[in-house]
C-alpha cells in the first residue's frame, strides 16, 4: 500500500544551469506558488533537483537522469538547460523561463503554436543591455571604451552580443569582448584588463557569471583599475 500511494505522487524535475545558492528566490518561488494550486513537496508533490554550478556541458546527463527517472514535468531555468532538456525527451513536457527567442533558439515552432512538448516564457533582453548602457554614460560621461565579459557557450550569447554592439554604437561606445567559460578563463579576462584599460566592465547576464558572483566582485575588488575601472554587473534574478 504504501509503495502504490509512493508511485501516486507525480515528481516534478527541475534542471538549472546554475546552483541552489544563485537561484533559491526562484526554488522559494516556485514551492509557493506550486503550495497556492493544492501541491506541497514532500506530501503530495515530490521534487528532482539537478544543478549543473554554472558548467554547462554537465546539463545533458543531469537531463538525461530525469528522464530515466523518470519524471512527470520538467522545469528548466536558464536556457542551456531548456536546451538541453528538449534535447532529451520529446515526450516529457517541458516548462521553460528563457532569455532569448524560443522560435529561433528552436524550442518551440511559434509563439502561438509552440506545439511538441516544450512551453514557457521568455524574458526580452535585448532592451535591458541598451539601458545598462545608457546607465553607464550617465555614470561615467568620459566613458569611450567598454569591456564586456561574455559567456560565448551560453545560447544568450549571439543575441546579447548584437544587441550590445547596437546599443554601443547608439551611445558612441567601443565594445571589446571577453570570453569566458570558466573559472581560470574569468581570472585571464581580468588579467587581460591591464592591456586594454577600459572604462568600464560589463559583465552580461549569463547565469554562470552569476554562479561566479563573488569570484568577480573579489576580481574587481584586486582589479589595478580599481580606481578608475567601474564594473556593471547584472544581478537579475536566474529563473
Amino acid at each position: 500500500m504504501g509503495r502504490a500511494q509512493q508511485s501516486a505522487v507525480p515528481v516534478i524535475g527541475w534542471l538549472h544551469g546554475s546552483s541552489l545558492g544563485d537561484a533559491g528566490l526562484s526554488t522559494s518561488a516556485f514551492r509557493k506558488g506550486l503550495s497556492q494550486v493544492g501541491y506541497v513537496e514532500g506530501q503530495n508533490v515530490a521534487i528532482e533537483y539537478r544543478w549543473a554550478e554554472g558548467q554547462y556541458d554537465r546539463l545533458s546527463a543531469l537531463a538525461g537522469e530525469l528522464v530515466r527517472r523518470p519524471v512527470a514535468l520538467i522545469l528548466a531555468g536558464t536556457p542551456p538547460a531548456a536546451l538541453a532538456a528538449k534535447t532529451a525527451t520529446t515526450s516529457i513536457p517541458i516548462v521553460f523561463v528563457v532569455g532569448l527567442d524560443p522560435v529561433a533558439a528552436g524550442l518551440v515552432a511559434t509563439f502561438n503554436r509552440p506545439g511538441g512538448n516544450a512551453t514557457g516564457m521568455t524574458l526580452v533582453s535585448g532592451p535591458l543591455v541598451q539601458k545598462r548602457l545608457e546607465f553607464l554614460r550617465e555614470l561615467i560621461p568620459k566613458a569611450a571604451n567598454i569591456a564586456m565579459l561574455i559567456n560565448p557557450t551560453s545560447p544568450d550569447a549571439a543575441p546579447e552580443i548584437r544587441d550590445a554592439e547596437a546599443a554601443a554604437q547608439a551611445n558612441r561606445l567601443q565594445i571589446k569582448l571577453l570570453n569566458a567559460t570558466t573559472a581560470n578563463e574569468i581570472d585571464a579576462a581580468f588579467a587581460s584588463l591591464a592591456d586594454l584599460r577600459p572604462d568600464a566592465l560589463v559583465v552580461g547576464t549569463d547565469p554562470f557569471f552569476i554562479a561566479r558572483k563573488e569570484q568577480l566582485a573579489a576580481q574587481t575588488a584586486r582589479s589595478r583599475f580599481r580606481q578608475s575601472t567601474h564594473s556593471v554587473n547584472s544581478r537579475l534574478p536566474a529563473a
